[in-house]
């Protein structure tokens, strides 16, 4: 299958929510080949969130300051995934695993679309060990009635597969363990505009 972007391309990351941009961010294509896409979001990269009302809130992120603040990270995902696995580093160093629970990846012609699911999962740099993060965060979620029919289930299945493959000794994501990102190589992507506005009072 040929690939989708090239290594090098400045691609956009948009969470959908209600139908409309609830952040975006821009990556940089480290491999694409149409099945699994490997990008790397750079310290120090521009957020950008969606104004107006939405059924989840603002993004929690808003609060914070608008450019990724920790060392690089190189996110990992496959089509029909319902999860995608982040190589997240200190300095020169892999850190950990960190398994994002999130809708799988929807392509754009400017990169692709998804949404958080709350759950995470973190693995340890070595393999040897995973914790739960924000476990009571999705189940207020599932309680409130935040997810869309089958969704919760979807991310539980999604989850079962993650511990599955650690378990059995079959963690795909490990043939990048040594990869690293060459520095002045990838330059920090300039900010993303928003392409769907908020809606006005009519609207609401």
């Amino acid at each position: 299958m040929e690939p989708r972007f090239r290594s090098g391309d400045v691609i956009v990351r948009r969470e959908i929510l209600d139908g409309r941009e609830w952040m975006v961010y821009p990556l940089r294509v480290v491999a694409d080949d149409g099945v699994l896409l490997a990008a790397h979001l750079a310290r120090g990269t521009p957020l950008t969130f969606g104004g107006g009302a939405f059924k989840w809130g603002p993004h929690p992120w808003v609060h914070f300051e608008h450019t990724w603040q920790s060392d690089g990270v190189l996110q990992l995902q496959r089509a029909g995934d319902g999860y995608a696995v982040w190589a997240r580093f200190k300095g020169d160093e892999l850190q950990d695993w960190y398994v994002n629970f999130q809708q799988p990846l929807r392509r754009t012609a400017r990169g692709f679309d998804t949404l958080d699911q709350e759950l995470d999962l973190v693995i340890t740099a070595d393999g040897s060990s995973y914790v739960w993060k924000d476990v009571d965060h999705f189940e207020e979620r599932v309680r409130s009635g935040g997810f869309g029919p089958g969704e919760a289930e979807a991310v539980r299945e999604a989850a079962a597969e993650v511990v599955r493959l650690i378990e059995h000794g079959e963690p795909w994501w490990e043939r990048w363990r040594d990869w690293r990102s060459v520095p002045g190589l990838f330059e920090v992507p300039g900010p993303v505009a928003l392409s769907t506005p908020p809606p006005g009072p009519a609207d609401r």
